[in-house]
């Protein structure tokens, strides 16, 4: 999961007006860079229905509706209708029958264009991922398998594919029932992954053991990930909003959710304010601070503060916010056709020379 968007969304081109908010100026980079939405995650003008694209697309959505910028919300539509087929089958290589979590995320995108854009196809795409959710494997306590071909895993990535939508989708429709089993997947995952030892959550939970990662007799993963516990916190801000105010499930994910934020200032880094890929090992040779799983938590302090959430008194979201912009944001000339994505690839080289 290499190709995350908060990730991409880090190279910003010097030519944008320096008055525009980073927001803009990150989306103006990226259509810079990928004058066509196929491009920004490599397909070069092919379709794939990835979270990767979809994820990126919403946060250009958002910036789009944010600042009245109508071409970005054109360049959004676009991807969604070239992907859509005439019935509103989903193309790029989409297939129900894989049951992956990741495969829902696109979706969440398409409530928000059905909500102001009404189109049949999109109707049809959106119900067709809330059926994809009717038939998702599940292990014996009900919480998704992370896909068809990770039988009895539970990814904690997979609580941010598939729940934001599956909110959005049960608040639009009065699904109020659908919001009981929303917050069984967050309680599974949340009881499967803990570790007591740390107050962190690990990656994964495998139900059968079976996985050489597993823990023979936890199941759980080895280590906590910064970005795998950056998605479960972002998904919980996402989906609390949606949550009907008196339903029980609503204060027990709040709990969680600031369990953690109040977990997180024990594991950043002291210098910086960041955190690092292996959460749980600061120390150990080669893990080093990592853009993705701070962009994550950052966004996580900053949502749950304007939701009205418990933040630790020792984090000020809106500094956190400009120490993120300060270790990981860089400003250069806009590259030429053929010329290595500079920046990008500065911030992926460490971790992909490791195991």
């Amino acid at each position: 999961m290499k190709r995350i968007a908060l990730l991409a969304a880090l190279l910003i081109a010097a030519c944008a007006p320096k008055t525009e908010p980073m927001s803009v100026r990150m989306v103006r980079s990226e259509i810079k860079r990928a004058p066509e939405a196929t491009f920004l995650d490599g397909q070069e003008g092919g379709y794939k229905w990835n979270y990767t694209t979809g994820l990126e697309l919403r946060s250009f959505l958002d910036v789009a509706r944010a600042y009245d910028i109508p071409e970005f919300d054109a360049y959004v539509h676009a991807w969604f209708d070239g992907i859509l087929d005439e019935d509103g089958s989903i193309g790029g290589k989409y297939k129900l029958e894989n049951y992956n979590l990741d495969h829902i995320c696109p979706a969440r995108t398409l409530v928000s264009l059905y909500q102001v854009t009404p189109d049949v196809r999109y109707a049809k795409a959106i119900l067709t991922a809330r059926q994809q959710l009717d038939g998702q494997p599940r292990t014996e306590a009900g919480a998704f398998w992370h896909k068809q071909a990770y039988p009895y895993q539970v990814w904690l990535d997979g609580l941010y594919m598939a729940e934001p939508f599956y909110a959005a989708f049960a608040h639009l429709h009065q699904a109020v029932a659908d919001f009981d089993d929303i917050a069984l997947q967050f309680r599974v995952a949340a009881e499967k992954t803990y570790d007591p030892a740390t107050g962190l959550y690990r990656h994964a939970w495998d139900e059968s053991r079976q996985m050489f990662w597993a823990d023979p007799v936890t199941g759980q993963s080895a280590h906590c990930w910064g970005r795998a516990l950056g998605w479960y916190t972002m998904a919980l801000v996402e989906v609390l909003p949606f949550f009907p105010e008196n339903h029980p499930g609503k204060a027990e994910l709040q709990g969680i959710l600031e369990g953690i934020l109040a977990t997180l200032p024990k594991y950043a880094d002291p210098e910086t304010g960041m955190w690092y890929q292996v959460l749980d090992r600061p120390g150990r040779e080669g893990n080093y601070l990592e853009s993705t799983c701070s962009a994550m938590f950052t966004y996580a302090y900053l949502r749950a503060a304007r939701e009205g959430y418990a933040v630790p008194d020792s984090i000020d979201p809106k500094a956190l916010y400009e120490a993120l912009v300060r270790k990981f944001i860089r400003e250069d000339e806009p590259r030429r056709q053929g010329e290595p994505q500079r920046h990008v690839r500065v911030l992926y080289q460490r971790e992909d020379r490791r195991e």
